[in-house]
Parts: C-alpha cells; structure tokens; sequence
C-alpha cells in the first residue's frame, strides 16, 4: 500500500495581482512498476512522479548530452519568462529534484529535494 506524506508545502507570492504559486512536494513509498519509493510534486493542478523508472529514462536522455541538470519542459510551466514553475532533474549523486519558482514580482525561489533511490 503506497503511503503518501507531504514532504514539504511552499508557494511565491505575485504582488502584481495578489495571487500564488503554489507547490506541494510529497513522498511516496510505492511509485512506478517496481513499487518503489519517490516523490510527486504538485502545482497547478500538475503532477510530477520522480520513481525509478522513468529517471532512469530522464538520465539517459541527460547523458546524451552530459547534461548536469536536465529541465523537464514537458513537466514545466514557462509560457512566461516573467513567471514560471520549472522542474528539473539533477543528475549528480545523489540524483534531487530541483523546483524553481518566479512571479512577475519575486525573484526565483529554488528548492532541492533528494531522491529516495539510486540508479545502478
């Protein structure tokens, strides 16, 4: 049975209009095929899943052009580039997800989260 707990729960302020972005990260026991600890990150109504599997693909696309940091477009909000919600993968031991928040009216706030797991 997977356990979902919040890990940690944030949000940047836009004083252009009074509104949030809001990010909640959480960790999982089970995620993927191998039912394996991972994290999920959460905003906007998006769903991110960090498991070992699909990492383990994200990695392999990073290392076709040594990539140390690897941002996940499709898993990203940057219509913006005064506003955005970027999600990456850090590939350096240990492997961590990188979420980096900016509103019109903040400078960006970044935050890094361990993986739970190794890929061999």
């Amino acid at each position: 049975m997977n356990v979902k707990t919040i890990i940690d729960e944030w949000s940047v302020k836009d004083l252009e209009d009074n509104t949030s972005l809001s990010i909640k990260i959480y960790g999982c026991t089970q995620m993927g095929n191998q039912s394996r600890p991972g994290i999920q990150v959460r905003y906007m109504g998006k769903m991110v899943n960090f498991e070992p599997l699909t990492v383990e693909r994200w990695l392999y696309k990073a290392s076709k052009t040594n990539q140390t940091e690897m941002l996940l477009s499709r898993h990203s909000w940057t219509i913006h580039e005064d506003r955005y919600v970027k999600v990456s993968l850090l590939t350096n031991t240990p492997l961590k997800a990188k979420i980096e928040v900016k509103t019109r009216s903040s400078q960006p706030k970044i935050k890094e989260y361990e993986l739970p797991f190794t890929i061999e």
